[in-house]
């Protein structure tokens, strides 16, 4: 098909399209209706409950009064904060024992992870020929979308693939937990040797390896890495794995699994969600943003640094979007406990790594920077802090991982998380999930097509 013959009539068409689908903004507020699903003040609008996490960033004072407080951030009742330190003082990694915790409701025990890793480590292979017919024969420019086309493949190679029996998805899910790193990594060396004329290499995941270490050693050449590199992978694997039933990402799971379709179906689906930029590829903006700083302007002068912030908000720098990524959150307005946590250890990996040391001094001094110039600027008050892709991106910077694969490295932390809220929509499925659009088109007479112009 030759597409440039094609390209003028679709313009004209668009043209069109766009004169008969816009709608006017004041119309939203006229019928009552949440943009984003959000009300006036932001918050969420409810749509269902949970078990599985929570988060808060308000509280009320002795009169009523909403007041914003610290983020907290729980998984199954159980404070982040403490997760994170109940593995690190054991000097334990924690991701497989936090997707236990997920699936399951409860903390496993020695016994009980054992178990678990052994079960994920039987399922870390890939079938027959899948990595030579699925992602060589075919290497895509995106991971988001080549990791989706991957788990659709996998309907075709189980042998249950529609069965939404809880045993069933649960077999499904730990799979998916399983091989996620494996299918985002390769994707990735097959888009390096074939898109950007690197050589081709393929590490097989070590079976007594868990999540974080076998990204590493699949991902690197020599497959070398040392402990602290792959703890503090192990720790953004845990601060990623879940939030909430709300973000776009696992709504679409609830939303999906609600009219019983299949578990690959309701992966991708997910995975196409969190694909957007909106969402899961906010870190990638930070680390352009930040190139473009150090580019722009001499990033140890601090008024130098306000300026190029006012600039990003007057849409003057960088993309010109207006905005200053990875500062600022959906919920968490005084602290996101996610970066706090990620910054804390970050300074740990930059001591193994000086050469990132003026780098993160940017980075702080802008976190401390950015929250009163955007009060000033957009007249907020609420509060404004770094969220949790303010820290991630530089993180696997310093990690040596390539920025194509940010994205697939939130997918292969989530997936734990997307499916614990698959299973709970299962476990108290009712009815499919359907809100309404309100029509505000004017009713139009039907034209004969000879009267028609």
């Amino acid at each position: 098909m030759n597409f440039s013959e094609i390209t003028p009539y679709i313009s004209k068409m668009a043209a069109l399209s766009n004169s008969n689908n816009h709608i006017q903004p004041e119309m939203y507020a006229q019928h009552n209706v949440y943009r984003g699903l959000r009300d006036l003040s932001g918050n969420g609008v409810v749509t269902g409950l949970t078990e599985i996490s929570r988060i808060k960033a308000k509280d009320y004072d002795k009169d009523g009064n909403e007041i914003t407080c610290d983020g907290q951030l729980t998984y199954r009742g159980i404070n982040i904060r403490d997760i994170v330190d109940g593995f690190v003082n054991d000097d334990r990694f924690g991701y497989e024992e936090t997707a236990f915790l997920l699936l399951f409701g409860q903390l496993p025990t020695e016994s009980q992870l054992r178990e678990f890793n052994e079960t994920l480590s039987n399922y870390r292979e890939l079938p027959h020929y899948f990595v030579r017919d699925m992602i060589m024969k075919a290497p895509g420019k995106d991971m988001m979308n080549m990791l989706s086309r991957c788990v659709l493949a996998f309907y075709a190679y189980d042998e249950n693939p529609d069965d939404t029996s809880i045993e069933n998805v649960l077999r499904q899910s730990m799979r998916m937990i399983s091989v996620f790193p494996m299918l985002a990594v390769y994707g990735y060396q097959s888009y390096s040797h074939f898109h950007k004329g690197q050589n081709l290499f393929i590490n097989y995941p070590e079976k007594d390896y868990n999540t974080a270490q076998n990204v590493l050693h699949m991902l690197r050449r020599n497959c070398e890495f040392s402990d602290l590199e792959a703890k503090i992978l192990d720790l953004a694997l845990v601060l990623h794995a879940e939030h909430g039933g709300g973000n776009n990402s696992t709504f679409t799971t609830h939303v999906v699994t609600s009219s019983g379709t299949d578990t690959y179906s309701s992966v991708s689906a997910a995975l196409g969600s969190l694909k957007g930029p909106r969402h899961g590829g906010a870190n990638i903006k930070v680390v352009k943003m930040f190139e473009d700083m150090k580019k722009s302007i001499n990033i140890k002068n601090k008024d130098e640094i306000k300026d190029y912030l006012v600039r990003l908000l007057d849409k003057q720098a960088f993309d010109n979007a207006g905005l200053i990524y990875g500062m600022g959150h959906a919920i968490y307005s005084k602290s996101d406990p996610r970066a706090d946590i990620l910054k804390k250890y970050a300074t740990k990996l930059v001591a193994e790594k000086p050469q990132y040391e003026d780098e993160f001094e940017l980075y702080t001094t802008v976190s401390e920077l950015a929250p009163d110039i955007i009060a000033n600027k957009r007249k907020m008050y609420k509060g404004v802090s770094a969220n949790v892709d303010f820290y991630s991106g530089i993180i696997y910077r310093m990690l040596d991982i390539p920025s194509e694969i940010f994205t697939p490295l939130f997918a292969i932390a989530r997936i734990s998380g997307w499916s614990a809220h698959r299973i709970e929509e299962l476990q108290n499925a009712g009815k499919i999930i359907r809100p309404q659009y309100v029509s505000v088109k004017t009713p139009e007479i039907y034209v004969n097509m000879k009267d028609r112009k």
